[in-house]
């Protein structure tokens, strides 16, 4: 392939792990290993009757986990916690407030897992439990720690969320207490497992970590891996004292470009990558490293098991065991353009989808070809009716949206910097590569126009008119646009070797940028708040600790690696052929 993005061989690292020294720690590869060491452990267990729970994340293959569970553990009683749920018209009954009949949206739910049991069956089955005298009574499946909170060794299958929304496209998993894999839509499971099954389960978990004996890691299909629950925990408590960057995740779409596979070592089999969830800790996974085997977890539970030492105080106290900055790439480079958007104003996220803030965001210009555009905000003496009107006949009647007659375009060039708090019309034009810089919410964009095209599964993407019209901001037109929301860039301070500026966000939005230019050693403190890093210009540069407390942590140029709270200052320099060149970083916290 002819390098057209980059000069030179990429380093781009797509699997950052996270080490943990500690030899105690062993994983077991494989069903038979795994069920070698469980029976082991179960034969160590005091008394005659051992209580066995493997409780399950959404999104598992339970086929898979059930025939080989049962086969090498040979329990007395096998006892699925399914059985003993609501009906499924009873459960479909339960959540459809929140789940609601829109094939995207819904309402985050405040239902726990109990809500899904059927007391009556419940009572049962813990009648039985009590009456078996000996031999191993194994319970299995997602609530199975709810059927028995005190068992004597339990088991976490837990999934990544990446994993899960793969599983679905394929019809493989299932929603939580139903059986809808065949549904034809795949988005309605997804929609199903971020609004509520998801929410569920994570409510779970957190009161789980302390009493995990293990960690199953079944994410790949067939290859299972167990390790010890405490090396879960020293694995998260490692990354809380350190920088380390998430899994990042690639996906094609239907207006996905050539960048990243060139720039981020991808398959270049595949027609696009459209999108990189470079840090969506809700959404990425965590790899830790026990010797020469390897256990994905989703980050989130390090959001969960620490969230005041990722975070800091400040932003725990406002956002709870959230992770409220997100970043990822967005590649039309030889693509197209992005849908026409609008995202939901605060209040509006609030009222209707459960949120409790709203995508706010920015675009960073990582590269840009010379006829390179964003659409961003609407022309002066912009009439509201005649645009809603041909947005509406655009989407009933099939006809073209001349988005340019009512949308202002604006020339970008690469490093610059679009700010683009809620309620504004934009989106991205062709042949950028964007560093997308935002609140975390990410489910929720208004399409308002897509181009006449249908998505990568063949079908047209869903057009939110409805929603969008209640939230676009009329009045923020060209000049307004032009003074408040385009490379709003100043110098912040300079010193030897480096020159700091501040790159926004608009001030209805709660993330600061702050952008380093530097040849030398420049030091940061995250002064007790979590700081998200992109490295965006420059080969390589190293992070290090000048107390020592982590190991240097070597950054590739694309890649994208958070510093959380605790860790205080930190230095960043030059590494490798980048020494004595100039590098440029681009830093997102939480404003104080």
């Amino acid at each position: 392939m002819k390098k057209s993005y980059l000069d030179k061989t990429s380093k781009f690292n797509n699997h950052p792990l996270i080490e943990v020294k500690n030899d105690q720690y062993h994983v077991e590869n494989g069903w038979e290993a795994i069920c070698t060491r469980l029976n082991k452990e179960i034969s160590a267990l005091k008394g005659i009757k051992k209580l066995v729970v493997v409780e399950t994340y959404q999104g598992v293959i339970h086929e898979e986990l059930i025939s080989n569970l049962t086969k090498g553990l040979e329990p007395v009683r096998f006892i699925k916690a399914a059985d003993f749920m609501l009906s499924e018209e009873e459960i479909n009954k339960l959540v459809f407030p929140d789940v609601t009949d829109d094939r995207i949206f819904g309402f985050l739910t405040r239902l726990t897992m109990d809500a899904f049991f059927d007391k009556g069956k419940v009572f049962t089955i813990l009648a039985e439990i009590e009456a078996t005298q000996e031999g191993v009574i194994l319970i299995y499946g997602s609530g199975s720690a709810v059927l028995c909170p005190k068992p004597d060794l339990l088991i976490y299958a837990d999934m990544a969320r990446w994993e899960i929304q793969l599983r679905m496209r394929q019809h493989l998993v299932d929603n939580l207490g139903v059986k809808n894999k065949d549904t034809a839509d795949w988005m309605l499971l997804y929609k199903q497992g971020f609004f509520v099954d998801w929410r569920v389960c994570d409510r779970l978990k957190k009161t789980l970590f302390d009493k995990w004996d293990f960690l199953l890691d079944t994410n790949i299909l067939d290859h299972p891996k167990m390790v010890e629950g405490k090396a879960i925990l020293e694995g998260l408590k490692i990354a809380t004292e350190r920088p380390f960057s998430v899994v990042p995740f690639f996906d094609p779409g239907p207006w996905g470009g050539q960048w990243m596979k060139e720039v981020c070592n991808l398959d270049t089999k595949l027609q696009n990558y459209a999108w990189c969830f470079n840090c969506v800790p809700e959404e990425n996974s965590l790899l830790l490293k026990y010797g020469n085997d390897i256990i994905e977890i989703p980050s989130i539970n390090l959001v969960f098991r620490h969230p005041k030492e990722l975070l800091g105080d400040p932003v725990y106290g406002r956002f709870g065991d959230e992770f409220p900055i997100r970043l990822d790439f967005l590649d039309t480079m030889d693509g197209g353009n992005l849908s026409l958007q609008v995202h939901p104003l605060t209040e509006y996220i609030q009222e209707k989808f459960g949120m409790h803030y709203t995508q706010d965001e920015s675009y960073y210009l990582m590269d840009t070809r010379e006829d390179s555009t964003v659409y961003l905000g609407l022309h002066e003496g912009v009439n509201p009716v005649g645009m809603l009107n041909e947005l509406e006949e655009a989407q009933s009647k099939g006809i073209s949206f001349e988005a340019e007659k009512h949308v202002q375009i604006w020339p970008v060039k690469k490093h610059d910097h679009i700010l683009i708090p809620a309620g504004t019309v934009h989106c991205s034009g062709k042949n950028n590569m964007v560093l997308e810089i935002s609140a975390t919410p990410y489910i929720f964009t208004f399409k308002l126009w897509d181009w006449d095209r249908l998505g990568m599964d063949g079908k047209p993407r869903p057009i939110n008119i409805e929603h969008g019209k209640k939230v676009i901001q009329w009045d923020r037109t060209t000049e307004w646009t032009r003074k408040n929301l385009v490379n709003l860039i100043e110098k912040i301070a300079e010193g030897d070797g480096w020159v700091e500026e501040r790159t926004g966000l608009h001030e209805c939005e709660f993330i600061e940028t702050r952008r380093h230019w530097f040849t030398k050693k420049t030091e940061h403190d995250t002064r007790g708040g979590v700081h998200v890093i992109c490295l965006v210009e420059g080969d390589e540069v190293v992070v290090e600790s000048p107390a020592n407390a982590f190991e240097p942590f070597v950054v590739h140029y694309a890649e994208v690696f958070i510093l959380p709270a605790r860790v205080g200052i930190y230095t960043i320099r030059p590494h490798g052929s980048s020494e004595g060149r100039e590098c440029g970083t681009l830093k997102a916290y939480v404003r104080s």
